[in-house]
This record gives C-alpha cells, structure tokens and sequence, in this order.
C-alpha cells in the first residue's frame, strides 16, 4: 500500500509520511449506490491507523492525536469507511483524504487564548446614545398621559 503523505501546516512543520505498513485497509460490499452491481463488488472502503503503534508520529504529536481524537477512537485506533462512490478506487481515495484531515486537524496546536480587552471610550458613548434613541423613539408610541385633566 501507498505511504499517506500530509502537507505541512500547524503541528507538521516538516508535513508527515505515514508508512503504508501502518495503514489497514479493508473491504466490504456497500450500500450506496452502484445498481445491481452494488451486490457483486467489495467498493466500501475501511481504512485504518493504530496511532499507539504507528512511527511516523513523535511522542508530542502522539499525545495530542490520541487526545483530540478521544471519542472517534477504538482503543488506540482511529478508523474511517468511505463508501460514497460506486469505485473502490475512488472510495479508497476518499478514505485517504478523510482520514489526512482528521489527523492534521487532530495535531494542530490548540489557538492562543484570547486576551480580554475593553471597549473603547467612542463605542460606549455610541452605544448608550442609541439606547437613547431608540428608547425615545419607542416613548413615542405609548399612549398619552391622561393624569393631567
């Protein structure tokens, strides 16, 4: 099988190749569409990578994987089906992005916390004007006063 190669990007500076002896891949007859021939052919790809065991992670991202992939898991492995097409080379190609996605996704670094500002002198002022208004222009709308008679 084919190594799955991913582009570099946040938490794969370098990208990263996934040996093919890695990944297992299976095959099982679909549901989707494909006619007749929907019973005879094996299209239902399952592609599979046991991230405890796999060397083309490093410890760090490793340990980012298996947290942020957490409840997709089984046990240790993460697994993705494609079964879309009506090809088994095509659905092949699709589980191959599916799963390129969810790790790269999965070992990106978490965002910067966001720091706490406060709201500027001009958006407060502007604010509490438009309240004004817009309570004026509702004061309009009432009825009126008949205490005065």
């Amino acid at each position: 099988m084919d190594p799955l190669h991913l582009d570099p990007g946040p938490g794969i500076p370098h990208g990263l190749v996934i040996p093919g002896a890695d990944l297992n891949e299976q095959f099982a007859r679909s549901s989707g569409p494909g006619g007749q021939g929907v019973n005879t052919t094996d299209s239902k790809v399952q592609l599979s990578i046991d991230l405890a065991t796999t060397s083309a992670l490093t410890d760090a991202q490793r340990r980012r994987a298996l947290r942020n992939l957490g409840p997709r898991l089984t046990g240790t492995v993460l697994q993705v089906q494609a079964s879309g097409q009506r090809s088994q080379l095509r659905n092949r190609g699709e589980a191959r992005r599916r799963l390129a996605a969810l790790l790269r996704e999965a070992l990106a670094p978490p965002p910067p916390p966001r720091r706490a500002t406060r709201p500027t002198r001009g958006s407060v002022r502007r604010r509490l004007a438009e309240k004004r208004r817009r309570s004026d222009l509702k004061a309009t709308r009432r009825r009126p006063d008949r205490s005065g008679d």
